[in-house]
């Protein structure tokens, strides 16, 4: 049976309704609830031979791994390929969106609402794509698996949980269906957020001099940032590395001196960078204003992701452009994207398999109001998936 006849498996009509199904569930993180959403893939995968095991992470929310192969199997296998998405996402904002936030309405060529296109539509797709190869009685050379995480929007809870428990130990090629407007993407920034605090002491405001102004240490802070370099070589995909001061708080009230000001900055990094080391870095920066100052600080990291990069000459990339000419668009992008997957987490635990990331969804929608995804190139995105399973693992 040939790719052609395995793709007439896919119901268009059900297809999108089932798409629309899941944007109808709220899986708004926090507090994510992405158990509802497992539970719906796994009621409509019951009657077929795929193995589903459901992982209670914590309450109310559940990572679900969808296998073609058993776990004795496994051992057997020499190729793993797995499907990545996550269940959460981001709230809804305060601006006043045009149509419903949880209905999934289809206004012409696109389906509205919030995670319509980060990322049900790359999940729905990963989804069918399994569903139909199964349906179709495909035998494949290997494991084709889904894997899909809780609480990426926030802190990747769910895919440290799948790296935790040996989850993922299998992969052998990652595909990470993050929106990209169906483009092919090898790489994506890491992110460093770093939270400063520096105390200083208090005092009345018609007496500074009887205190010390945390305030003025953190802008003593700033002005030393403004001189720092971050060490990289720039990124061929991805660019430089930057850095940037996104939030500031400090004092309690106009009539006293602020003993405590926090700041936190934003760091994103490309391939080659150390984190630990520009902690150290920062660390140095601090340690001169507490000098200077005559101050005490912290650092809290409050999100640590790595880079990823897969060289576009990896034999599973140039498989994947392939059939992306076949499937989503003549001449496909290769490039990357700004934004951090889950795969900074597998990245950092399987570091030589290769990581494609390439999804449905339109990413300047992305987290904003009337959120869509468009219908063509979610449709085109199921047949891709098929496709690239069946050409890695033939």
């Amino acid at each position: 049976m040939g790719i052609q006849d395995i793709i007439k498996y896919i119901d268009e009509d059900d297809a999108i309704s089932f798409l629309q199904s899941l944007i109808q569930l709220n899986t708004i993180n926090p507090p994510g609830m992405e158990k509802a959403l497992a539970d719906l893939i796994r009621l409509r995968l019951r009657d077929t031979d795929l193995l589903i095991h459901s992982d209670v992470v914590e309450e109310d929310r559940v990572n679900l791994i969808v296998s073609t192969t058993s776990e004795e199997q496994l051992n057997n296998t020499s190729k793993t390929l797995v499907y990545s998405g996550h269940f959460d996402t981001v709230p809804v904002g305060n601006v006043e969106w045009t149509f419903p936030v949880f209905e999934g309405k289809q206004v012409e060529n696109r389906i509205y609402g919030r995670g319509s296109s980060d990322m049900k539509s790359g999940v729905a797709a990963m989804i069918l794509a399994i569903e139909c190869i199964q349906k179709a009685g495909i035998k494949l050379n290997g494991n084709l698996q889904f894997i899909g995480t809780v609480g990426e929007e926030v802190n990747c809870l769910g895919a440290k949980e799948v790296v935790k428990k040996g989850q993922i130990d299998q992969a052998t090629a990652i595909v990470i269906s993050e929106p990209t407007s169906n483009e092919v993407a090898v790489a994506h920034k890491g992110a460093l957020w770093l939270e400063i605090s520096i105390y200083g002491k208090t005092a009345h405001g018609s007496m500074p001099s009887q205190g010390i102004n945390a305030i003025l240490a953190i802008n003593h802070f700033i002005n030393e940032l403004n001189n720092y370099h971050i060490k990289y070589e720039r990124h061929d995909i991805l660019g430089d590395s930057t850095l940037n001061i996104s939030m500031i708080n400090g004092g309690v009230g106009p009539n006293v001196v602020p003993d405590q000001c926090k700041m936190t900055i934003d760091i994103r990094t490309v391939p080659g960078q150390d984190h630990q080391e520009i902690i150290e870095e920062i660390n140095k920066l601090l340690q001169k204003v507490s000098e200077a100052k005559n101050v005490s600080y912290e650092i809290d990291v409050i999100n640590d992701m790595g880079s990823v990069y897969t060289p576009p000459d990896h034999p599973f990339i140039h498989s994947a452009m392939e059939i992306a000419q076949s499937y989503l668009q003549e001449n496909p992008y290769l490039g990357g994207v700004n934004y951090y997957t889950d795969g900074s987490i597998y990245r950092k635990h399987l570091q030589n398999v290769p990581i494609l990331i390439c999804g449905p969804g339109e990413p300047t929608v992305a987290h904003q109001p009337d959120e869509w995804v468009d219908v063509q190139k979610y449709l085109d995105s199921i047949r891709f998936y098929i496709s690239l399973a069946i050409s890695y693992l033939k």
